[in-house]
């Protein structure tokens, strides 16, 4: 026996002996501490045991992970395809994970070839990494999140609601699917709003800014905002608005005689009472006084504009859904308060306007091109301005009242197809120009002065064909023509509105204003022809003097088929009256005191008489629908 085994037998007869001596308590003791080192001998286990793995584990472990072999080499294995295809061949054996295809140093060029539908060795050799190329393409591609199968098994009758009757494509069509429905629904409301910015890719992006770039294209949309530099440049080009007028049926034109007659035979007013009913306003509020107020000659569309350095093309709709009367374009030139904006031409496919700057601007809306007009050449010391112009109704000329009032005033046209400076009206008296207007068949000016002195001024000779004075007036504030069956020699309008510092408006009936007469007889051309010689009177008397305001008259409008005529004060709330012609009688029954108008800054009558459009100075625009 060694002497190691002999010490150990002697320590446990020791500890046998020791037994005997120890008491109950001590005995206790002892089992206790036993017990609280089995448990936690039992707990130590169970920990050992939950961070043992399995086989199950490790080969999943191994399979997620990886194991020594490198990921190139364990893609293109021969059993790892069918792995990914089949799920049950996800647990596999060690031996089955070790088999080799051959190409593990292959290249990865030779490995991904095109198929030129040839067939070739290397294409057969491959075979088993071009296995997955077809599961990729029959991967079904997934449904946009907006579209619901249902819309096939739904139907939509068009004619059945008032609404959706625009959404027909012909006068018989009346049910459509629901997924016909859906897509006529939204090329609807891209008609009337501008595509979000979300919504365009990059690409489309790209392709708007190239656009931009060459002024425009007639195949572009024509709802996105512009923006003019201080120096009038343009830093992206309007889109054209044509292209989104020729597209919208509900802008297109009457074009057939029958519809153009039916819109001259409108009912005649009655006077003292009018039928007229507010309608929706206009969305746009713009964050200064509007200062001019423009409708479409041919088209239902308003454009106004404000010293907020921004103007606007609206869409009148009241019924569009969601938003009544529809932005259609905005355009701002920064820093310019924009003091006039204005369609030029029966056509009105042009649009000009300016600010209290030297220079003004003209937009076309056919190419969406905009022209800065810096200078009146020779006459860049008399136009420090170009906020007072007005564009002639013919659309071959623009006046602008020049800065200089040296010799009472003038006036320099401007022809509209060039920009160049054409001929200059010249005025006498003190003040300057208040206002003036073009005559109705764009051949000449009529022109008002602050000290109330009138002329008449012919296009056609250069020359002023009569000065008259308004009665009674002490300073001349706003003037305007209007009406037909007038003088032809002096353009065919029949009545003249002048407003005055002192709250006065007199009308004027320009057929009494001219003295005709005899025509002299001749021989020859001038027997055929005749020349008939034209007077005007020095102190005509008014058809009617208005005292109905107080404070100066700053906004007069006539409506295009004559019957009305609205005046305004801005130094008033709610100052705004209409007037009947030709019975020259104001209307008692509107506005009333609950007529949301606040202080005017300006108005407009539509091309077809039926709408009446009021600026305020907070910038927001009211409609009224004129019934009759």
């Amino acid at each position: 026996m060694s002497r190691r085994h002999q010490q150990q037998q002697e320590e446990m007869s020791s500890e046998e002996g020791s037994f005997a001596n120890f008491d109950e308590d001590d005995v206790l003791s002892t089992s206790e501490d036993d017990d609280h080192d089995d448990d936690d001998d039992v707990a130590q286990n169970r920990r050992n045991a939950l961070l043992d793995k399995d086989s199950d584990e490790e080969e999943l472990e191994r399979f997620v992970l990886g194991s020594k072999e490198t990921f190139r080499e364990q893609l293109f294995r021969d059993d790892f395809l069918p792995a990914v295809a089949d799920s049950k061949a996800l647990v596999q054996t060690a031996a089955e994970d070790e088999g080799t295809t051959g190409h593990e140093h292959v290249s990865d060029s030779m490995l991904f070839t095109l198929d030129t539908g040839a067939d070739s060795d290397e294409d057969l050799e491959l075979a088993p990494a071009k296995q997955a190329a077809p599961r990729q393409e029959e991967k079904p591609e997934e449904a946009p999140a907006w579209e619901d199968s249902d819309d096939e098994r739904l139907t939509v009758s068009l004619a059945g609601a008032t609404r959706l009757r625009k959404l027909r494509t012909t006068e018989a069509e009346d049910v459509v699917s629901g997924t016909e429905y859906a897509r006529r629904l939204r090329q609807q409301y891209l008609r009337l709003y501008p595509l979000p910015d979300w919504a365009k890719d990059a690409t489309t992006g790209s392709r708007r800014r190239r656009r931009r770039s060459s002024a425009g294209s007639a195949g572009s949309s024509a709802s996105s905002d512009m923006e003019v530099d201080s120096d009038g440049e343009s830093v992206g080009a309007p889109l054209p608005l044509d292209a989104f007028l020729r597209d919208a049926n509900s802008f297109a034109a009457p074009t057939t005689a029958a519809a153009q007659d039916g819109s001259r035979k409108r009912r005649k007013l009655r006077p003292e009472t009018l039928d007229i009913q507010r309608t929706r306003d206009i969305p746009d509020t713009h964050k200064a006084a509007v200062s001019s107020l423009a409708f479409h000659p041919r088209r239902p569309i308003l454009l106004s504009s404000s010293t907020s350095s921004i103007m606007y093309l609206h869409h009148i709709d009241p019924s569009a859904h969601p938003t009544p009367n529809p932005a259609l374009t905005s355009v701002q030139v920064k820093r310019t308060d924009l003091r006039r904006a204005a369609f030029v031409g029966p056509a009105g496919d042009e649009v000009v306007f300016a600010g209290r700057r030297r220079y003004f601007h003209s937009w076309n809306l056919a190419s969406g091109v905009v022209n800065k007009v810096s200078k009146v050449q020779g006459h860049q010391r008399e136009q420090r301005t170009m906020e007072r112009f007005r564009a002639s109704p013919c659309g071959r000329y623009l006046a602008l009242a020049a800065s200089d009032k040296k010799g009472g005033g003038a006036l320099n046209v401007v022809s509209v197809a060039t920009m160049q400076w054409v001929a200059q009206a010249r005025v006498d008296g003190r003040g300057g120009v208040a206002d003036f207007a073009w005559w109705g068949d764009g051949q000449g000016l009529t022109i008002a002065g602050k000290d109330g002195q009138v002329t008449e001024w012919s296009m056609a000779t250069r020359r002023t064909v009569g000065i008259w004075r308004d009665e009674g007036s002490i300073g001349g504030t706003v003037l305007a023509l209007g009406g037909r069956n007038g003088p032809a020699e002096l353009g065919g309008d029949r009545w003249v509105a002048i407003g005055s510092n002192s709250g006065v408006l007199n009308v004027y009936d320009r057929n009494e204003l001219v003295v005709k007469q005899k025509t002299a007889s001749a021989t020859g051309a001038n027997a055929r022809q005749g020349a008939a010689a034209v007077e005007i009177k020095k102190l005509p008397s008014p058809a009617r003097s208005f005292e109905q305001l107080t404070t100066s008259i700053s906004v007069v409008a006539f409506a295009p088929d004559g019957q009305l005529l609205a005046f305004g004060s801005i130094h008033k709330k709610d100052a705004l009256r209409l007037v009947h012609l030709p019975s020259c009688t104001v209307y008692r029954n509107w506005p009333t005191e609950q007529t949301p108008l606040g202080r005017i800054t300006a108005v407009a009558f539509s091309a077809g008489s039926d709408v009446l459009a009021v600026g305020n100075d907070v910038g927001k625009i009211r409609l009224w629908e004129i019934r009759g």
